[in-house]
């Protein structure tokens, strides 16, 4: 389906083409005036040339007012010690190669913003802000389907995105690609006379030509800025550790045969995936572990013969992997998945360009409002997504049932609400829906092992009037119209033992359960060491590696990467590294760790600082 949308005074004309962004952006200026608001797909999607040739012209001319509203800058990852920029130095290079940083999110880290410009996120990178006043004063939080009102008021007047393109001539198409979310709705309301914007693209052959609605004439655009292409931001893939997989396996025993399934990105995302794919594939091996972990054997466990369908905001690349073991194949209109946007490592981007028509055809990117809500076309949509189960995760949560995703007690944001809350009202509205948070059960914090499970937390996402299932690396809570005495229950028999007294005493205190009220002897047990037991034989088995869907790093990176953890961790700790540092000058030399050093630049050190961190890093290597 072509998509023109054009016919506002803004859009009429032929399309003007262009190589040079600098030139793009006076001739934008020239049609839309000297007051430009600014929209900007959320992640992948950025036109980085666009915005960072408009935002050269405001800095240099205050004249010009710059309002920029998007969400999910990508950034390159930044190194905050010497050790982490000897072994990401090499790695950022790999992955990132030419992807050009974005003014605006360089500008704002190195002071504040000139007056004419303002930038507003309703999503950010996890973490990366948290020191950043003016990202954290001008941050606007919004469920994501709310997002594109908030375009609309602002009175967007210029859309510019990084779009693929194929055909010459009359056969010529641009492709939205990697973000429908927002576009198609935003398109859709110029059509409708709700809004008049110039379409900008910026043409990236490295982005996969998406089908179905992902594909726009280019009747669409006002602009097109050609001849820029760059490395598509492609981050690595997460490991996964024992607790993620002990999780991945309470979710994949919760999802219905025949259901409906959203994930989200990162290891929790990948290690539910793959214990979907044990369950169906080594499915006594995965009833095996499930019954370990939990004491009983889990409600949804045998093989996919009905399949699932995708009904997922995100299109993160385990779901290809699902495609692939013929867990997602149940069709709705003619596709497994439908998809707002997508960001993931180079393979993924490869396998999406690879892939046959056939399969990609399975894959339907569609505007957000499509994905993360009911509205529209209800009925049909309540059919469609029949078992559904929407798996996000949580940093924190409450012994009440109360979901803390996005933000600090403190006010800070961490990243933003986005669709979570969208999901978990879908669980609630659809019939036989349900919401699963997944969470682990602690964090190290300055040395310390700390509980995510809290009596009490001064910000919430997801409030406990909406709780469903929280599952953490040693069980599921199923909260969902349970009483506050039972829902703390639940939640403390997915407690860390390590902290489960302490919690049961707040409660008692807050009189919400009985003083007599004793933690059952089976949940006693929820302590690593029983979920490193539990999931022996499937590590044994090779069946939950660290990377099951492959990884961008080298074996030599692979063998580093803990290596590094373990001396962060001791960095906290004098006599840890005094350990650490006996242990390098004793341990014999091995082939692994003189290639470990060499890849790190410390296989002849040179002064103090380098020869301490070769003794170190040979002690944490084993």
């Amino acid at each position: 389906m072509l998509i023109p949308l054009r016919g506002t005074a803004m859009t009429s004309g032929a399309l003007q083409r262009h190589r040079d962004a600098d030139a793009l952006a006076d001739a934008i200026i020239r049609e839309v005036g000297r007051e430009i608001v600014l929209a900007l797909p959320l992640g992948l999607g950025k036109a980085n040339h666009v915005a960072n040739a408009l935002f050269a012209r405001a800095v240099a001319d205050r004249s010009i007012n710059l309002k920029i509203f998007t969400a999910l800058t990508l950034e390159k990852p930044r190194p905050s010690s010497d050790l982490e920029r000897r072994f990401m130095g090499p790695v950022v290079e790999r992955l990132f190669g030419d992807y050009p940083d974005l003014a605006y999110a360089n500008a704002m880290r190195d002071g504040p913003l000139p007056a004419n410009i303002e930038v507003n996120e309703f999503f950010l990178l996890a973490g990366r802000w948290l020191g950043s006043p003016q990202a954290q004063q001008s941050y606007i939080s919004a469920n994501y389907t709310h997002a594109l009102r908030y375009i609309l008021d602002r009175g967007v007047n210029v859309v510019a995105q990084l779009v693929s393109s194929r055909g010459v001539g009359d056969g010529e198409q641009f492709n939205l690609s990697c973000n429908t979310d927002i576009t198609l709705d935003l398109l859709k309301a110029r059509a409708d006379g709700k809004a008049n914007f110039l379409f900008v693209g910026e043409v990236n052959d490295q982005l996969p030509f998406m089908p179905g609605a992902a594909i726009v004439s280019p009747s669409a655009f006002a602009h097109i800025l050609e001849g820029k292409s760059f490395s598509l931001f492609a981050p690595p893939k997460e490991p996964i550790g024992l607790s993620d997989y002990a999780i991945g396996l309470h979710v994949a025993g919760l999802v219905p045969d025949g259901g409906t399934l959203q994930i989200g990105i990162g290891s929790m995302g990948d290690a539910v995936a793959q214990g979907l794919i044990l369950r169906h594939r080594e499915n006594a091996a995965f009833r095996s572990a499930v019954s370990l972990l939990a004491a009983k054997p889990a409600p949804e466990n045998g093989p996919f013969e009905a399949g699932l369908y995708g009904a997922s905001e995100m299109l993160v690349d385990s779901f290809l992997d699902l495609m692939k073991a013929g867990i997602l194949k149940r069709e709705v209109d003619g596709v497994v998945l439908h998809a707002g946007f997508f960001v993931g490592p180079k393979s993924f981007y490869q396998a999406l360009r690879d892939m046959p028509a056939a399969e990609i055809s399975k894959i339907g990117m569609s505007p957000i409002s499509f994905i993360n809500q009911l509205y529209g076309e209800e009925e049909k949509k309540r059919r469609d997504r029949v078992g559904a189960r929407f798996v996000n995760s949580a940093m924190m949560a409450t012994l009440l049932g109360s979901v803390v995703s996005d933000g600090l007690d403190d006010g800070r944001v961490v990243s933003g609400v986005g669709g979570q809350y969208n999901f978990v009202s879908q669980a609630f509205a659809l019939d036989d829906a349900r919401s699963i948070i997944t969470l682990r059960s602690t964090r190290e914090s300055g040395g310390k092992t700390l509980s995510n499970i809290r009596w009490n937390y001064g910000h919430t996402t997801i409030p406990r009037h909406l709780r469903d299932v929280i599952v953490t690396e040693y069980g599921v809570a199923d909260i969902r119209g349970k009483t506050d005495r039972d829902t703390i229950v639940a939640m403390l028999s997915i407690t860390d033992a390590r902290f489960q007294d302490g919690l049961l005493e707040e409660a008692r205190k807050a009189g919400k359960i009985e003083k007599t009220f004793n933690i059952p002897a089976a949940f006693r047990r929820n302590r690593p060491s029983h979920v490193e037991s539990a999931l022996k034989s499937l590590n044994d088995a090779g069946l939950i590696p660290i990377f099951p869907f492959g990884t961008d790093l080298t074996e030599t990176e692979l063998l580093l990467m803990p290596a590094l953890q373990t001396l962060k961790a001791a960095s906290a700790s004098p006599l840890k590294l005094v350990k650490l540092f006996g242990l390098g000058l004793t341990r014999p030399a091995r082939p692994e760790q003189q290639a470990c050093l060499t890849r790190m630049g410390l296989n002849e050190p040179e002064g103090f600082t380098q020869r301490l961190y070769s003794v170190l890093l040979r002690g944490a290597l084993g």
